[in-house]
């Protein structure tokens, strides 16, 4: 779950709902971006799946006791997640297994996983890694492309956070620190060759995007739920969370 607080309420957005904001997003870019048109289908199919793990975390959103908040998908409890990653990342192998491949690149990527001493958690990326060799050794990417789908997906996975995270209309120096300085990339995907995209809000709904990545100016929406504090007090997380009408925050990506 994607969470930002306000004073009277938790704005929550689920991952797969952002998941397929990212891919909204992702689908604005340029053809050329994705080096050809052969393997654009599988790398939005990537894109929309990527959290498909978190569909049934997210089902039953669960209390915080000690931070007195829901919690998110930064502190979630490690090992619940660790099985349902697999599982995800199985569902979409079904789907496409260049989707499954970048997907499995994505979670593995994660430092918490690769600078952890648990055994589920070196466990889960040996297997990852497994996955991987298993469908590059059938399919036989380039290295090239496989670089600049991974880098699209993660990309495209920071913007839609950006949305979620931040307050609509904040100024920079109130946007969620991690992305005050914009996004970095690790290849020039830009027009004008850079590695640095910065997003910033001119309002509610108008975000404006330098350099401008896309095709063109265009809005999007994504599911949210304002499940407030009052709620969540009397009712239990779950059931005020149930109870919250699921509404659309409408964004346009400027230029």
């Amino acid at each position: 779950m994607i969470i930002r607080e306000t004073e009277q309420e938790f704005v929550m957005t689920t991952q797969h709902d952002h998941a397929g904001l990212s891919a909204h997003i992702a689908a604005q870019f340029c053809d050329d971006i994705f080096l050809g048109d052969v393997y654009i289908p599988d790398v939005l199919q990537a894109i929309t799946e990527h959290d498909r793990a978190w569909i049934r975390l997210d089902h039953t959103p669960i209390w915080n006791d000690q931070d007195h908040v829901p919690f998110s998908f930064s502190d979630y409890p490690m090992l619940p997640k660790l099985v349902l990653y697999k599982l995800g990342i199985d569902e979409v192998e079904q789907m496409s297994e260049y989707a499954a491949f970048l997907c499995s690149k994505h979670y593995a990527s994660f430092q918490q996983l690769q600078h952890s001493s648990h055994p589920d958690c070196i466990a889960f990326c040996s297997g990852e890694a497994r996955r991987q060799a298993r469908i590059q050794e059938k399919l036989k990417f380039p290295k090239e492309m496989i670089e600049r789908h991974f880098q699209l997906l993660q990309l495209c996975d920071d913007i839609s956070l950006y949305v979620g995270l931040n307050n609509p209309g904040s100024t920079k120096d109130k946007e969620h620190p991690w992305f005050r300085d914009g996004f970095t990339l690790s290849e020039p995907l830009l027009p004008d060759g850079s590695r640095r995209l910065i997003a910033e809000w001119l309002n509610e709904k108008e975000i404006r995007m330098t350099p401008f990545p896309f095709k063109h100016d265009f809005k999007t929406t994504v599911p949210i739920k304002c499940v407030s504090k009052e709620a969540i007090r009397s009712l239990g997380m779950n059931r005020a969370y149930e109870q919250a009408i699921l509404q659309e925050q409408e964004v346009i990506f400027c230029n």
